[in-house]
């Protein structure tokens, strides 16, 4: 992160990272995706199921590695969670150059990835406001120390395709990282009079803290939303996914043998099965 970003992150609690993917990224991460939610809306009331700690109750697909909870319909919202082993296309966002830059400048303790997930949200839907406050859950906090800024919990949401405020932009309320007291105001992001949408172009990003409050605008397009989303902490905080909470990363032993070493630091907390 450079000076201007380190201040508006510190500032703000988020910021957007133009042209973070190039086009090439963008055409084959947009078509994996595509290809993913094709491949579990057909198998979504299917079993083998895992249900989490959270009480959400997932589809578990065994060949492909992934948990996977929702529906397409007006409204509504597709999950795919530990999406990692479903494409090898993912692999580009292991270790991302640039998005390892931001992540070590920020999470002081050796990082991994504890959150992965591909939400794809159709016409009607929106994500509801969470986050904010300094006291919220120490999973999320943010502290300013003598060695910067140093966080638990931090978030890439990559972008596969143009998204605007009508199209259910990514929002949020800036500061309220920082903030002391609970927001008055409703957990629907169209209804918060302090929350701003972040209209983005294809291969940007927006890198920021859990504990801002944040959410995604009502979706009123015809555009199906699709992001993807990775969530870095210290080593030691296991999985952050719904499916899966606080339990280790998963990942196949398939996958887990294919990927390089510094990619492999990224899930310490997998073991594989011998």
């Amino acid at each position: 992160m450079n000076e201007i970003e380190t201040f508006e992150f510190d500032r703000q609690g988020y910021i957007v990272i133009e042209g973070l993917l190039t086009a090439a990224q963008v055409a084959s991460l947009a078509a994996a995706v595509d290809d993913l939610e094709e491949h579990a809306l057909a198998r979504i009331d299917e079993s083998p199921r895992k249900t989490s700690g959270w009480g959400a109750n997932y589809y578990a697909n065994p060949e492909r590695g992934y948990h996977a909870n929702g529906e397409r319909a007006e409204g509504k919202t597709l999950m795919v969670e530990d999406f990692w082993s479903a494409d090898p296309a993912f692999d580009v966002l292991l270790d991302h150059p640039r998005t390892m830059d931001y992540v070590n400048g920020i999470v002081k303790e050796r990082p991994t990835i504890n959150n992965s997930e591909i939400r794809i949200r159709y016409k009607g839907n929106s994500t509801g406001c969470h986050g904010g406050t300094v006291n919220a859950s120490q999973k999320y906090r943010y502290s300013y120390t003598e060695r910067g800024i140093d966080c638990m919990m931090v978030r890439m949401v990559y972008f596969l395709h143009d998204c605007s405020n009508e199209q259910g932009a990514f929002c949020v309320v800036p500061g309220t990282h920082k903030t002391n007291l609970p927001s008055p105001h409703s957990n629907n992001p169209d209804e918060d009079p302090n929350m701003i949408g972040l209209e983005v172009k294809a291969g940007d990003a927006i890198f920021f803290t859990e504990n801002l409050r944040h959410g995604g605008l009502i979706n009123r397009s015809d555009q199906v939303r699709k992001t993807l989303h990775v969530g870095y902490g210290p080593y030691w905080l296991m999985s952050q996914n719904i499916a899966t909470m606080d339990e280790q990363q998963h990942i196949t032993p398939e996958t887990f043998a294919r990927l390089t070493d510094e990619q492999r630091d990224l899930f310490r907390a997998y073991r594989p099965k011998s």
